[in-house]
């Protein structure tokens, strides 16, 4: 099957850079990115590709390559659906927030609703790719609805998980250390199969392009997910322990990295991971195990996030703790507000949190973040329902330079590790702050030694 045209339905965090990077490297494919929003297809049109609406390094140089000539983004679904022979659904599927597992299963309405709509349009035979992050079996559902209410037209449905970590999305999608498609084990599910790994292919070496049946494919997403979280869980576990007797977790992780059994990758100890991905997979994984009875592996996994949100919390307190156990009315600047570096996105970034419990301390909050504005900042916090937007104004302020925001104050937390915050000129911060200076580095990426040189009463993670 020789592959044209293709149709990613969601213009977001997968969509977006997934395709641009297909069309860069297929120029004889044409890439249609389609979204019902229409001030973000805008955004992705805009002919200042740096003000495209994800900020990901690399990202804009290939949108500005590819943009107009094999990619384009526009709102017209029906017309990109009837066109291309492969549709990747790439939509929201967030934590419930209502009904049977609630908190916990994820919501599939969007998924539902995109089938549906390719079930109506479509004309000739399709293969439909699951690319957003879906529970074990979503594949089944997403086939009984297009078998059943389209138009006579054969429908083959794969699962194609995204593997990326943001901040690195770009380099995780030039050179993968797999891709992973599940199909069915028919003749046509293997020719639909063969037709994305031939896309791939184009770039990827054959060998990292791995193929399973579908199920596989989509508990191998949820279980990469849970096994990272897991890892940066545990090492925050033994952050607190290393605090209480006098060990430094950075040195733990050092010395128990270097077992090859082990490795280094997600030991560092921090604030708490956050992010779109995380959480929300730990929970379908539980939410999935209860329904099947397995109740044991369900308390297993929610572990995890009991104590990421542990984590979070701890860290609130210590800062209200150190600043003589008030922080009413002071001044408290935020380092920070993405969940990570390199990357504009804030999906459960752990400063919603600990910004949150601060602000019930009655602290009032400065922010500075490189690339997070702050109407994002503020409807985050309006997201969690605590208190009245009008409130949440009052008690958050945004700057656009580091060092107003941390004039003034009576504390620093780092809540982002940007690589910018290691190159400050920490003297004239110093200067600039009520004394006893504090700095709770929530990532343990500047120099302790160097800011309690300075005068800093400094307070990392685990040590």
């Amino acid at each position: 099957m020789e592959i044209t045209k293709i149709c990613c339905i969601g213009a977001g965090y997968v969509g977006g850079p997934t395709m641009a990077v297909i069309a860069q490297k297929c120029p004889h494919i044409q890439v249609t990115v389609v979204d019902l929003n229409e001030q973000r297809i805008k955004d992705w049109n805009d002919p200042n590709t740096d003000n495209i609406p994800i900020y990901e390094p690399g990202l804009a140089k290939i949108v500005a390559e590819a943009r107009g000539r094999n990619l384009f983004f526009s709102t017209e679904v029906e017309k990109a659906i009837d066109e291309a022979q492969i549709i990747f659904i790439s939509v929201n599927t967030p934590t419930k927030t209502y009904g049977k597992g609630k908190g916990m299963a994820a919501d599939l309405k969007y998924i539902e609703l995109c089938a549906r709509q390719i079930a109506k349009v479509a004309k000739q035979n399709k293969i439909v790719v699951e690319k957003s992050t879906l529970p074990v079996r979503t594949a089944e559902a997403i086939k009984s609805i297009l078998d059943n209410t389209g138009n006579g037209v054969q429908f083959q449905i794969l699962s194609n998980p995204e593997f990326l970590a943001e901040g690195t999305a770009v380099t995780d999608l030039l050179n993968p250390d797999r891709i992973l498609i599940g199909g069915d084990t028919t003749p046509e599910g293997e020719t639909a199969i063969n037709a994305l790994v031939n896309v791939y292919a184009n770039w990827v070496n054959r060998d990292k392009i791995l193929t399973t049946n579908v199920w596989s494919s989509e508990l191998s997403k949820l279980t990469a997910n849970a096994f990272l979280a897991q890892r940066i869980s545990s090492i925050n576990a033994m952050s607190e322990l290393c605090e209480k007797t006098g060990a430094d977790v950075n040195e733990v992780a050092r010395a128990i990295g270097m077992d090859s059994r082990i490795g280094p990758k997600f030991l560092k100890a921090s604030v708490g991971f956050g992010g779109s991905c995380f959480q929300k997979d730990i929970l379908n994984l539980v939410y999935i195990a209860k329904t099947y009875g397995l109740n044991e592996v369900a308390d297993y996994w929610e572990q995890v996030i009991i104590m990421n949100d542990h984590q979070k919390r701890r860290f609130s307190n210590k800062i209200v703790q150190t600043l003589y156990n008030t922080v009413a009315d002071k001044k408290i600047t935020f380092l920070g507000w993405a969940f990570k570096k390199d990357t504009n996105d804030t999906r459960e970034s752990a400063a919603i949190y600990v910004a949150d419990d601060l602000i019930n301390e009655q602290a009032k909050i400065s922010v500075y973040d490189p690339k997070v504005s702050k109407n994002k900042m503020l409807s985050d916090l309006d997201y969690l329902e605590t208190r009245t937007a009008d409130q949440n104004i009052k008690s958050l302020t945004v700057f656009n330079d580091a060092y107003d925001a941390c004039k003034g104050s009576h504390a620093i937390a780092v809540l982002t590790e940007w690589d910018e915050f290691t190159t400050y000129d920490w003297q004239k911060i110093y200067q600039s702050m009520h004394k006893p200076a504090f700095v709770f580095d929530g990532r343990n990426i500047l120099d302790a030694k160097k800011l309690e040189s300075i005068g800093f009463v400094y307070k990392g993670i685990g040590s």
